[in-house]
């Protein structure tokens, strides 16, 4: 057996090295957030307009009569809020947002914002409890509003979803 004498305790590095090698890693931190902004500044920023075609002796359309470009359309509905159908002193205050595959009237828009709240009226607290049941919810809207405008619908958000 060796003496506790003869054992030597180990040394860590020096506060030199220590303090060395931390600026190395906060140097390096720095550089890859700065290089990360860069990169995600440039994703985000808008596209360049190229030179303007000639017109050959034509006019050009002014910017209001130029079709809207086609693609998907994010419109905010009018917030439903409403009691719902057991408990009925529970209220629901629900703020959606549908995604057409391309841009629809105004109209369509009211009706599905009428025909959610007429399903969300029907609710029952244990059918949306917990995050199956706000699952459940979504699909549901999400198919009754696909119905109500024959396939524009795509998506549905749920961007407030309030029990009181």
């Amino acid at each position: 057996m060796a003496n506790v004498e003869q054992a030597q305790p180990r040394k860590g590095p020096s506060l030199a090295i220590q303090g060395a090698m931390l600026l190395v890693v906060t140097a390096a931190a720095i550089g890859m957030g700065w290089m990360s902004g860069g990169y995600l500044k440039g994703v985000d920023a808008p596209k360049s307009v190229a030179a303007a075609p000639e017109n050959d002796g034509k006019e050009a359309k002014p910017a209001e009569a130029q079709e809207p470009a086609a693609g998907p359309t994010l419109v905010a509905l009018a917030p439903i809020t409403t009691n719902i159908a057991s408990p009925a002193d529970t209220w629901l205050r629900m703020e959606v947002s549908v995604v057409y595959d391309v841009a629809q009237p105004p109209a369509m828009a009211e009706d599905i914002q009428q025909d959610l709240l007429a399903y969300v009226r029907t609710l029952k607290m244990h059918q949306i409890e917990g995050a199956s049941g706000y699952q459940h919810l979504k699909a549901d809207i999400e198919e009754r509003a696909s119905i109500r405008s024959q396939g524009h619908v795509k998506q549905v958000l749920v961007r407030t979803l309030l029990l009181e």
